[in-house]
């Protein structure tokens, strides 16, 4: 019955959001960024979206493709697009410096359909085993000390004994909804009181302590539940049968297939399986790469580094430092993809509750690439002849003292990463309980990956690996803490006071690549409607 649990969370994904046609009474939205004459303004257009990581790239495009917007400026304070997706090659290793891969969505898929990218896409065989690292207490032995979450359900659960028979009856009893109820309001709980209150305590330390590394790289008891995870969290009373998390999941899937059978996806989008990672032949950042080749270099700058936004009657002025100088740009509106750190100080003035943002902490983090010769695994679960590593990669509790968080296993997942003969690894470390990567040399992080790589992977005699990329993120991840649904209600009343102004991003919508894409896909139609308006 838990195993089902874990199954239903995994399958509630965002729902589709169709977009209305642009329809025939729109206002002409056809023409380039213009140069104006006017004194002190450099560019004139309809739209400005600051940013150009997913969340902003997607918005431009859906501007542009699917509202009939041409009049449009992408600003990047970067050299390159992309903002925190990073892709590299040496021209035989491809690795990620940031985001590693997605779960696929309707939005995703969307999206890469109308920028030609269905022939890059990648999906990874939805069966690959996701391992947990665990020695000990109580826990059946497995080769490696990997023990596979269940993906084959009822047949998986007569193997997985990562959680003793205790914690597996005391989860159940949970997810069937015989828990103590919630803490008055206004308290929130955290990720580890909700999880342990639902499931136990050994389920939260054994398999939801090492997702929440893995995904926010943060702390579960800081991180507050109905903001973090609050898909999950909604589980509880949305059942017909009890508060539990199993009732609640059945109701989750049939409101799912409501929303597929009223919103079906176009035949033409690339289809996907549950379970499934994707990502594209050359990487992520193949898709805000794409968005500024069809923008074009008229609509996308680079190294423009918003330094001001303020008001000039119903226009908004934004200003860069650039490397040809000030810029400034009057916009119609302006769609704000910016850090917390960034918005914090440039959007105060026109949103006061934009200072609060500043409170939203992004933890250190550091991703680190590095490759092995084949011969150099130890005997791993599901090893086959020339392939070492079968699966997507391996989490690990900080119950267990390794200071990495987790491995993807990049070579394993998806096609060209590595040459014959080499396996590909990207480990990150660090995060809101090991803050102190922030103040460690390059040479300091790689040796301790490489240290954890060795513990949980090779052979003691293998040789170290080669290094290919380490990229520490100062701030990395914004974390969904308690208060942080406050900060944004707050934001949303003042955001409501300056029309035509739309602040987002991975702190307001969700840190997953998928929650990016919706955020564009959603805010162009916002953007779009109230231009509209405004020129009715």
């Amino acid at each position: 019955m838990l195993l089902g649990v874990f199954a239903a969370v995994a399958a509630i994904v965002t729902a589709v959001t169709r977009q209305r046609p642009v329809s025939a009474s729109s206002p002409d939205f056809s023409h380039m960024a213009s140069v104006t004459g006017q004194t002190g303004i450099d560019l004139e257009v309809d739209a400005l979206v600051i940013g150009s990581g997913i969340s902003g790239s997607c918005t431009a495009h859906h501007l542009y493709k699917n509202q009939g917007m041409t009049n449009i400026l992408m600003a990047e304070r970067n050299p390159i697009v992309g903002g925190n997706v990073i892709s590299r090659t040496d021209g035989e290793f491809t690795w990620e410096e940031g985001p590693n891969s997605f779960q696929p969505t309707p939005a995703i898929m969307r999206t890469t359909y109308e920028l030609g990218l269905n022939d890059e896409l990648v999906l990874a065989d939805g069966s690959l085993p996701r391992f947990v690292y665990w020695e000990g207490a109580g826990a059946g032995e497995k080769l490696a000390n990997l023990h596979a979450l269940p993906t084959n359900l009822p047949g998986d659960l007569l193997d997985f004994n990562l959680i003793t028979l205790p914690g597996k009856v005391r989860a159940a009893f949970g997810a069937l909804g015989f828990i103590a109820p919630p803490p008055p309001l206004p308290y929130e709980e955290s990720i580890r009181e909700f999880v342990t209150r639902h499931l136990g305590e050994e389920t939260f330390e054994r398999v939801i302590d090492p997702f929440v590394s893995g995904v926010y790289a943060g702390d579960p008891d800081a991180l507050a539940m109905r903001a973090a995870l609050k898909k999950i969290h909604r589980l509880e009373g949305l059942g017909d049968f009890g508060p539990g998390l199993v009732s609640g999941a059945i109701n989750r899937f049939k409101e799912l297939a409501q929303e597929k059978k009223d919103n079906p996806p176009d035949p033409a989008w690339p289809t996907y399986k549950g379970g499934q990672l994707g990502s594209f032949r050359k990487g992520l950042q193949t898709l805000p790469n794409a968005v500024a080749t069809e923008l074009g270099p008229d609509r996308v700058k680079t190294s423009w580094a918003l330094t001001s936004l303020s008001q000039d009657g119903s226009r908004f002025l934004a200003t860069f430092d650039t490397p040809e100088g000030v810029k400034t740009v009057r916009a119609r509106s302006v769609a704000v993809t910016a850090p917390t750190r960034v918005v914090s100080k440039v959007c105060v003035d026109l949103v006061p509750a934009a200072a609060a943002l500043d409170q939203v902490y992004a933890p250190p983090v550091a991703s680190v690439t590095m490759a092995y010769p084949k011969e150099s695994f130890k005997e791993l679960p599901g090893a086959q002849p020339g392939k070492p590593l079968v699966g997507f990669g391996h989490l690990l509790p900080r119950s267990m003292k390794v200071r990495s968080l987790g491995t993807i296993w990049s070579s394993s997942l998806f096609p060209g990463r590595a040459p014959e003969g080499w396996e590909l690894l990207l480990t990150y470390i660090g995060g809101a309980r090991d803050r102190g990567i922030a103040t460690m040399s390059e040479e300091e992080i790689v040796n301790q990956v490489d240290a954890d790589n060795h513990k949980i992977l090779l052979k003691p005699d293998a040789p170290p690996g080669k290094l290919l990329g380490c990229r520490v993120w100062q701030t990395a991840i914004p974390q969904y803490c308690r208060g942080h649904l406050d900060i944004l209600e707050a934001l949303e009343k003042d955001e409501a006071q300056v029309p035509g102004l739309y602040l987002g991003g991975n702190y307001r919508t969700g840190v997953a690549f998928g929650d990016c894409v919706q955020y564009g896909l959603d805010e162009a139609a916002k953007v779009a409607a109230y231009l509209r308006t405004a020129s009715a």
